[in-house]
C-alpha cells in the first residue's frame, strides 16, 4: 500500500480562500481564533475551559443518554457520553446532513477526521479527554439534497413528497429503494453485509433521525463516536438567551454582514458562502420549517398564517424552545453553546462560511472554535493501481483536466515531437530583426510587423493542434484507456469523494475499509491524500 500527498492548491479542486486559510495567509488572521495546530489547540483548551458552564455538561450528558435509548451502544460511546460531565473533557465535532445511506464518500472522511484528531490530542494532552462527535443536521428541510446516493454510475433515489425537518420524516417507501439497491449490489459476502446494514437502518427504524443514528453508530460506534441530535428541547433551552439576542437585537446579522464585506475587500476571489438574515431562526412545527420575519412589530412565520406579537414570541420561545430552529448562521453558535467543543471539522464550503462568523460569536460572548478542513482522499484499488502503472501515470497526472492529461500523455508516447515551442521561439527571434528594421526605416510599419507575427504564431498553434488531433486519432486506444481510468477515479470529472457512496469501496475492501482509512488519514496533515493498494 502506497500513501502519497498533494498540496490542496495543486489538486485544482479547492478554492483560493480555503487554500490561503490552511496555508496560514496573514490576510485571513482576523477571521479565526486559533490556527489548527498543536499550539492552537493548547490555547483553545484554556479558553474553552474558562468559558463553558459545568451545568451545560450535565444537561448534555443526560440528553445524549436519552437520545441513545433503544440503541445498541458500544461501551466506548457510553463512556464518552458519561465523560462529557467531566470538566477535563472536550469535543471535536463534524456535522452532516442525513443523506440516504451516508450520501457521498466524504461523510466517512469527516467522521474519521474527528476520531483521529481526538486520538492525536489525547496523546498530546493526556490529562484531558477528547470525544469525537457527529452532529446530525436533523432540522434541515432540503429533502432534495439528501434523498439519493450514487452507486456505480446510477442514482439510487427515494422519490416522495416531503416538507419540514428531514429528521422527522417517516421511513415509509424505502422498501422500494432497498429492492433497487439490493439488485444492483449482487450477492457477494460484502454485498450481503451492505444489504443487511441498509435494511436494519432504514426498514427497522421509524424516522430518518433514528435510521441515521443507527447507521453511523454501526459504522463508527467501536471508535467511541457520539452522535448528537440538536432537535432536543432540553438542549434548546440553553439556546434561549442567544436566540433572543438574534431575534430582538439582530446581533448576528450586523456582525456577519460586516465580516462578509471585509472578506470581499481582501480579494474578489473570496466568494461569500452564506448571507445572514435579520432573524436567523425558523419556526419548526407539524411538518413546517419556515423563516421568522419581523414586520412593524409583529413576527410572522413565512408562508403560513402564524404570527406573534413580541411578547407572545418571547413566551413561545421560553415555553417551546424546540420550535425555534437555527439556520446556517445560528446553528454553529448553538453547537458551541451546548458542547465543550474545541474544533469544527468541515469541507471547504463549510469552513468558508464559518470564517464569516467570528465577530458574531464575539458579540454573543461564546468562544470561537478552531476550524479544520476535513481529510480528503483518493482511494485507488489494486486493479486501478495496475492500470496506472502500465500507463505510466503519476499522482499529479491524475489531477490534470482531462484534455490536458490526454495532450500531455500523447506528447510523451508519440514518435513525433508535437511541440512547436522551438519554432515559436525561432519565429520571435526573426521578428525581432524585423522590428529593428521597421524602427530604422518607417515606424508606421511596426503595426504591420506585429500583425504578421501574431498571424504566423496562430498558424503554428493551428498546425500543432491539428497534429495533436491526428495523433490522438492514431493512438485512439490509448486515449480511451486513459480517459476510462481517469473517469473511474474522478467520476463526472470531479473528486471521487464528492460522487461515490462508500458502498462501492466496501464491495472491494469489506470490513477493512474503515480501519484502512483510519490508519492512513492524518487530520492535521493539511494535504490531499492518495491511498493506493498494491
Amino acid at each position: 500500500m502506497d500513501i502519497d500527498c498533494l498540496p490542496f492548491r495543486k489538486t485544482g479542486y479547492f478554492s483560493k480562500f480555503i487554500c490561503d486559510y490552511i496555508e496560514g495567509d496573514k490576510k485571513l488572521r482576523p477571521f479565526y481564533n486559533h490556527f489548527p495546530d498543536i499550539t492552537g489547540f493548547k490555547n483553545q483548551l484554556k479558553e474553552k475551559s474558562e468559558h463553558f458552564p459545568s451545568v451545560n455538561r450535565s444537561i448534555l450528558s443526560k440528553s445524549l443518554s436519552e437520545q441513545y435509548n433503544g440503541f445498541d451502544t458500544t461501551e466506548l460511546t457510553l463512556e464518552n457520553i458519561s465523560l462529557l460531565k467531566d470538566e477535563k473533557t472536550f469535543t471535536i465535532v463534524t456535522g452532516h446532513q442525513l443523506n440516504l445511506f451516508t450520501g457521498p464518500l466524504y461523510f466517512l472522511y469527516k467522521i474519521i477526521s474527528t476520531i483521529n484528531l481526538s486520538e492525536q490530542l489525547k496523546n498530546e494532552f493526556p490529562e484531558y479527554h477528547f470525544v469525537p462527535v457527529y452532529w446530525m443536521a436533523t432540522e434541515d428541510h432540503d429533502f432534495d439534497e439528501i434523498n439519493y446516493f450514487n452507486f456505480q454510475g446510477r442514482k439510487i433515489l427515494w422519490n416522495r413528497e416531503a416538507s419540514g425537518a428531514v429528521g422527522h420524516l417517516k421511513t415509509e417507501g424505502l422498501e422500494e429503494v432497498f429492492k433497487t439497491f439490493a439488485n444492483a449490489l449482487g450477492n457477494s459476502k460484502n454485498a450481503n453485509t451492505l444489504k443487511a446494514l441498509f435494511k436494519s437502518a432504514y426498514l427497522e427504524h421509524g424516522n430518518l433521525t433514528d435510521a441515521t443514528r443507527y447507521l453511523a453508530n454501526s459504522l463508527f460506534g467501536e471508535y467511541g463516536l457520539v452522535i448528537v441530535d440538536g432537535d432536543d428541547k432540553a438542549l434548546k433551552k440553553l439556546l434561549i438567551p442567544y436566540a433572543k439576542k438574534d431575534i430582538l437585537e439582530q446581533k448576528a446579522f450586523n456582525a456577519v454582514s460586516d465580516t462578509s464585506e471585509k472578506i470581499q475587500e481582501i480579494s474578489s476571489d473570496y466568494g461569500i458562502q452564506v448571507n445572514p438574515r435579520e432573524i436567523n431562526y425558523f419556526y419548526l412545527i407539524d411538518g413546517i420549517r419556515e423563516r421568522i420575519i419581523a414586520q412593524d412589530g409583529t413576527y410572522f412565520v413565512n408562508d403560513t398564517k402564524i404570527s406573534f406579537s413580541k411578547e407572545a414570541l418571547l413566551e413561545e420561545l421560553e415555553t417551546y424552545p424546540e420550535r425555534f430552529s437555527p439556520n446556517v448562521i445560528a446553528r454553529p453558535l448553538y453547537q458551541e453553546v451546548i458542547l465543550p467543543n474545541l474544533c469544527y471539522i468541515g469541507g471547504g464550503g463549510e469552513i468558508a462560511y464559518w470564517l464569516e462568523l467570528k465577530t458574531a460569536f464575539e458579540g454573543m460572548e461564546v468562544p470561537f472554535p478552531i476550524l479544520l478542513l476535513r481529510n480528503s482522499a483518493l482511494v485507488v484499488t489494486e486493479k486501478q493501481s495496475g492500470k496506472l502503472e502500465r500507463m505510466g501515470l503519476s499522482t499529479e497526472d491524475l489531477f490534470l483536466k482531462q484534455n490536458s492529461l490526454i495532450n500531455k500523455k500523447i506528447r510523451e508516447i508519440s514518435n513525433i515531437d508535437i511541440d512547436f515551442s522551438p519554432q515559436k521561439k525561432l519565429l520571435e527571434e526573426q521578428f525581432k530583426e524585423m522590428y529593428v528594421l521597421a524602427e530604422k526605416t518607417d515606424k508606421s510599419f511596426l503595426g504591420a510587423v506585429k500583425a504578421q507575427e501574431v498571424k504566423q504564431k496562430k498558424g503554428l498553434d493551428h498546425l500543432e493542434k491539428r497534429l495533436l488531433k491526428a495523433q490522438k486519432k492514431k493512438l485512439r486506444e490509448h486515449v480511451i484507456r486513459l480517459t476510462d481510468i481517469q473517469n473511474e477515479l474522478f467520476p463526472g470529472q470531479s473528486l471521487q469523494e464528492r460522487n461515490l457512496n462508500f458502498s462501492e469501496l466496501y464491495l472491494e475492501y469489506g470490513a477493512e475499509l474503515i480501519p484502512y482509512l483510519i490508519e492512513n488519514l492524518v487530520p492535521l496533515s493539511k494535504s490531499f491524500t492518495i491511498l493506493t493498494k498494491k
